[in-house]
């Protein structure tokens, strides 16, 4: 994880478009050069969280910041459009940890999905931890970032897309239907699952049936069993 500290770094990484995950700002800092770094973030896409004048210094080992932090992008954010004919796309509901992130951007790879897409907030984005995870996958999975993830799927029905989500108590059994394409496949954070409103934009809630105790599998692991399931079908019926 790369990290920029000071008011005079974080403003020319953004004015240069250098790839970030977000900008920390510290609660309380104020001023125009303050507000300038606000702006350029907000202008670049780039999420700013306030926080703790405290976390920074922990984040920073207890360098001088002057109340500003960026975390470095292992690698640039794409825009939806900017994906050629997608025909399966992955959408995490809050996946926070980054080693899970790198899994399913690496199994999103390997089961041949053209993207994958993760809100601004309240998740992992793409830092030096994911693309270790990912494991050369992120040089050929975009990964778009959005500011609302219910307004990406409505524009994603607009365009067509079936919505298929995974839950625990999902009426549908992830092997016992069949996926109509586009499809966006989406999946929920660690430990909560897919928001509510998030299942109310899904077409289809299937389910992974478990036989033991634990109800339900790593977000990665059930990423991967659903992904596959997909492109089997795919591939042995190729004209479905």
């Amino acid at each position: 994880m790369s990290i920029l500290l000071g008011i005079h770094p974080v403003r020319e990484a953004l004015r240069a478009g250098t790839p970030l995950d977000r900008v920390l700002v510290a609660k309380g800092a104020r001023g125009p050069r303050i507000q300038e770094i606000i702006e350029l973030s907000r202008q670049a896409s780039v999420p700013v969280r306030f926080e703790p004048r405290e976390a920074l210094d922990r984040i920073t080992k207890g360098a001088t910041h002057q109340g500003v932090v960026a975390v470095g992008s292992a690698r640039g954010y794409v825009d939806l459009e900017d994906v050629a004919n997608p025909r399966l796309l992955v959408l995490l509901d809050g996946v926070e940890d980054p080693h899970n992130l790198g899994a399913i951007i690496r199994t999103a790879n390997a089961a041949g999905a053209d993207a994958v897409i993760i809100p601004e907030r309240r998740a992992a984005g793409l830092t030096g931890t994911v693309a270790k995870a990912a494991a050369g996958a992120l040089e050929h999975v975009p990964v778009v970032r959005v500011g609302n993830v219910n307004q990406a799927l409505e524009r994603l029905k607009e365009r067509g897309f079936w919505i298929y989500g995974l839950d625990e108590r999902g009426p549908a059994v992830y092997d016992e239907i069949e996926y109509l394409e586009p499809a966006v496949v989406v999946l929920g954070g660690e430990g909560k699952g897919l928001h509510y409103l998030v299942k109310k934009h899904c077409d289809f809630l299937i389910r992974i049936p478990m036989a033991g105790k634990i109800p339900s599998l790593n977000v990665s692991v059930a990423a991967g069993i659903v992904l596959f399931q997909i492109c089997r079908r795919k591939l042995r019926n190729p004209e479905t």
